[in-house]
């Protein structure tokens, strides 16, 4: 089969397309031909670190987590599946799992589930990896319906699902921008955007919340932002963040009582931990994708498995606007 190899990783990584054996399935397993994966910024932080971070996989490598395909073999043990089922999910891509680069992959039937019939491949496949973080976030901090939720970096890729997932389950959502383009995107989809460039938290925490807080913050901004996460949060509020590998001063979430609520949605990929929770996160979102409750934003650039070294680039370059899309 076809796929995109990483020989040796560093800032100047690049792609080699080769000929690699068609893995063969195994119990517990289906083999999927995938037509379709999309790129996160967890696969741009491998080709360029790869070592640096101790869930990167030995080179060569094939990256790549998020896919959509066809189930073409079924493992044994594997009931919920059948040769021809259209399924998604994110399989692969680090440790020992290959990726999904490539015309196939063998995953692992509880890191998948039923493509939801009202999106196309690509759609599908822009969504595992920050739609399970997003639901696993929100739902980690017990959003509830009625609640004041904020959503950091609304027009991103994590968080353009964790404000919509949020307005699914009842919430009154807010979300943070810049510029004229991410404001119009969070208006879009149902939230009520504030600019971050213009606006001070407190400016926003007194004309939203009247001053006493968001219920729950979504932080998918991350670093030094979760202060302004903390500040936001009413007391004894609930702060979910998906980027938390910095050092912070945790003296404001002390005085308020915050709980946090930190979000690493690859633990059961790296180390085979409950791995049946992703699947029934993803029956979950299909049953809310097919009611009409969330739709990926795709950017409108348009890559074959082939440019996947341009399809990287353009997710660095912070101009994508929505998920970057890798077709097969």
């Amino acid at each position: 089969m076809k796929a995109m190899m990483i020989n040796a990783y560093g800032e100047d990584a690049v792609f080699e397309a080769v000929e690699v054996n068609k893995p063969e399935v195994k119990a517990g397993h289906v083999l999927v031909k995938i037509a379709a994966s999309s790129v996160n910024m967890v696969d741009t932080m491998i080709r360029k670190m790869g070592k640096d971070l101790p869930l990167s996989p030995d080179t060569p490598a094939i990256l790549g987590m998020d896919f959509a395909g066809t189930v073409k073999e079924v493992g044994d043990d594997v009931t919920a599946y059948a040769v021809g089922d259209e399924v998604y999910g994110c399989a692969g891509g680090l440790a020992d799992l290959p990726g999904t680069l490539a015309e196939y992959i063998v995953a692992d039937s509880n890191l998948i589930g039923r493509k939801p019939v009202n999106l196309t491949m690509r759609e599908a496949a822009a969504l595992p990896l920050v739609a399970i973080t997003a639901y696993e976030g929100l739902t980690r901090a017990g959003i509830k319906q009625g609640q004041k939720v904020l959503v950091h970096g609304g027009s991103g890729g994590v968080g353009h699902i964790a404000l919509q997932l949020a307005k699914d389950f009842g919430a009154e959502v807010y979300s943070t921008g810049g510029g004229d383009q991410q404001m119009a995107l969070i208006e879009q989809l149902g939230a009520t955007a504030i600019n971050y460039k213009t606006e001070s938290v407190e400016n926003y925490v007194a004309a939203h919340t009247n001053g006493a807080g968001f219920d729950l913050v979504f932080d998918s901004v991350g670093g030094a932002n979760i202060i302004n996460s903390f500040e936001a949060a009413a007391l004894n509020g609930q702060v979910a963040t998906t980027v938390s590998l910095c050092e912070l001063d945790l003296s404001l979430a002390h005085f308020k009582g915050l709980s946090l609520h930190v979000v690493f949605m690859l633990i059961p990929m790296l180390h085979h931990y409950k791995r049946e929770q992703h699947a029934e996160i993803l029956r979950n979102l299909t049953r809310i994708i097919e009611s009409g409750g969330l739709k990926p934003v795709l950017d409108d650039h348009h890559f074959r498995l082939e440019q996947a070294g341009q399809a990287h680039a353009r997710l660095e370059s912070g101009q994508a606007m929505g998920k970057v899309v890798i077709e097969n």
